[in-house]
C-alpha cells in the first residue's frame, strides 16, 4: 500500500502548490479540514494480514445469507460492493470476494492514534465517527496557516504512523470541505479555495447535498433539478414551498451559505443514525436487516463521542420508523445498564421492532438512537426492560 507521499496523485479543484501561500482572499475565511480514512475497516484488515487479503476484494461483516457488509475494500467496489449491502446481494455481485469478521476493538484503538495525530494540529476537532473528523486550522498548532498544507502533513503522517491511508478534503466550510474529501478517494487530497466554491458546488450532484437523499432526489428531478447549479438557479421561495425549511437549507448550501463551526468536545444528548430507503420495506425480517449497519454506525459513534474522542454509553434506545407518508413513530426502552456494543443495540432493536407487534404498515426510514450517555463502564448483564413511547 502506497503513502499519501508517493500517489502522485495531483490535488484537484484549486488546490494550492505546496510552496504558495495563502491568498488574500483565503486569509479571511475559516480554513475547515475533513479528514476521511479510507475504507477503514478493510484497510486495516488488509495492513494487519496482507499475506490473506492485500490486493484481494474483501468485506468486513456477516457471512451470507444474513450478514451485511459493514465496509468494502477498493478492489470489491468495482463490482458494486458497499457498507449496508445484504451480504448476499454482494457476494453474488463480486466472485470471490472474502468475508472477514470485523474486530471492533481494533479500529477503535487505531480511531484514538489518528485522533492523536489531529489534535497535534487543531484543539478545534469534531469527530464524526471512528473514521472521520473535521478540523478548523484557521490557525493551526503549527506549521503555516494553509489549509493545503496542513491536510497534506496530516495525511502523511497517519500514513507515516499507522500505515492506513486516508482522503482529506479543505474548504472554506463544513459542507465542502467533506464533499471534497470524497472527489478523488482513495489516498487523494481536495481543495477549494472560498473563490472556487459557487463553480464547485454547481457541479455537484443534488444527491451529494447535506439533507437530500433518495426520496427528496427524486422529487427534485421530478422538479428539473438535478445538480447544485440547478439549485442556484431556482427561487428559495420554490425550494421552500415544496420542501419546506429545509428547502431554505438546501438554497443556502447551494450558495456556499454554510456558518456551522466545528464544535470541539461538544456535549451529546444523544447519538443516532437513520437511513431513507428509496423503496418501502414491508418485511420485519428485511427491517432487522436494514437496521443492522445503522447500529453499527451508531455503536461507532458512541464509541468516539465522550470528551476528546473517549467511548460513551446510554441507557435509553430508542426505534425511529417513518412511512412512506412521512408518519413518524417511536419505540423506546429504558435499561438499568448503559450500553454502547453493536450486538446489544441489535437486540434491543430487534426486541423493540417485534413489541408490542411488527410494524403494520411498510417503512421508508428506520432510525436508531442513544441517550441518557454515560462514560462510566457497569456491569455486563444486559437487562431488557421495555416502555414504549
Amino acid at each position: 500500500m502506497s503513502g499519501p507521499e508517493d500517489t502522485g496523485k495531483a490535488e484537484t479543484a484549486g488546490a494550492r502548490r505546496a510552496g504558495d501561500g495563502p491568498g488574500e482572499e483565503e486569509k479571511k475565511a475559516h480554513r475547515i479540514v475533513h479528514v476521511d480514512m479510507d475504507a477503514f475497516y478493510a484497510q486495516i484488515e488488509q495492513r494487519d494480514f496482507p499475506e490473506k487479503y492485500a490486493g484481494e476484494p474483501i468485506a468486513v461483516g456477516g457471512d451470507p445469507p444474513k450478514g451485511v457488509v459493514k465496509a468494502a475494500s477498493y478492489e470489491a467496489r468495482p463490482y458494486g460492493v458497499r457498507s449496508a449491502q445484504p451480504a448476499v446481494e454482494a457476494d453474488r455481485q463480486c466472485p470471490g470476494l472474502i468475508f472477514v469478521s470485523p474486530r471492533m476493538e481494533v479500529y477503535q484503538k487505531e480511531s484514538r492514534r489518528i485522533r492523536e495525530i489531529l489534535f497535534g494540529y487543531t484543539d478545534l476537532l469534531e469527530p464524526l465517527s471512528l473514521d472521520e473528523a473535521y478540523l478548523d486550522v484557521t490557525d493551526p498548532k503549527k506549521g503555516p496557516p494553509s489549509g493545503t498544507l496542513v491536510a497534506r502533513r496530516i495525511r502523511e503522517e497517519i500514513y507515516e504512523e499507522t500505515g492506513l491511508t486516508a482522503s482529506a478534503g479543505v474548504g472554506p466550510s463544513k459542507f465542502v470541505a467533506k464533499v471534497a474529501s470524497d472527489q478523488d478517494k482513495p489516498d487523494g487530497l481536495t481543495v477549494i479555495r472560498p473563490e472556487d466554491q459557487l463553480d464547485f458546488i454547481a457541479g455537484l450532484p443534488a444527491g451529494d447535498f447535506h439533507g437530500i437523499g433518495p426520496v427528496t432526489e427524486e422529487k427534485m428531478q421530478e422538479m428539473g433539478i438535478e445538480t447544485g447549479a440547478d439549485l442556484q438557479d431556482t427561487p428559495e421561495k420554490t425550494l421552500r414551498r415544496r420542501f419546506g425549511k429545509r428547502g431554505g437549507h438546501f438554497k443556502k448550501l447551494a450558495m456556499g451559505e454554510d456558518d456551522r463551526p466545528v464544535k470541539p468536545d461538544r456535549e451529546r444528548k444523544s447519538v443516532g443514525a437513520e437511513r431513507t430507503f428509496s423503496d418501502d420495506v414491508s418485511d420485519p425480517e428485511q427491517m432487522l436487516s436494514r437496521l443492522e449497519p445503522i447500529a453499527q454506525r451508531v455503536a461507532g459513534r458512541l464509541g468516539s463521542a465522550g470528551p476528546e474522542g473517549t467511548p460513551v454509553r446510554g441507557r435509553t434506545v430508542t426505534l425511529k420508523l417513518k412511512s412512506h407518508d412521512h408518519d413518524v413513530s417511536t419505540r423506546q426502552t429504558t435499561l438499568r445498564r448503559a450500553v454502547r456494543s453493536e450486538e446489544d443495540l441489535m437486540r434491543l432493536a430487534e426486541r423493540l421492532l417485534s413489541r408490542p407487534h411488527p410494524p403494520e404498515e411498510p417503512v421508508r426510514l428506520l432510525g436508531l438512537s442513544v441517550s441518557s450517555l454515560t462514560g462510566r463502564e457497569e456491569g455486563k448483564q444486559l437487562e431488557l426492560e421495555f416502555d414504549q413511547a
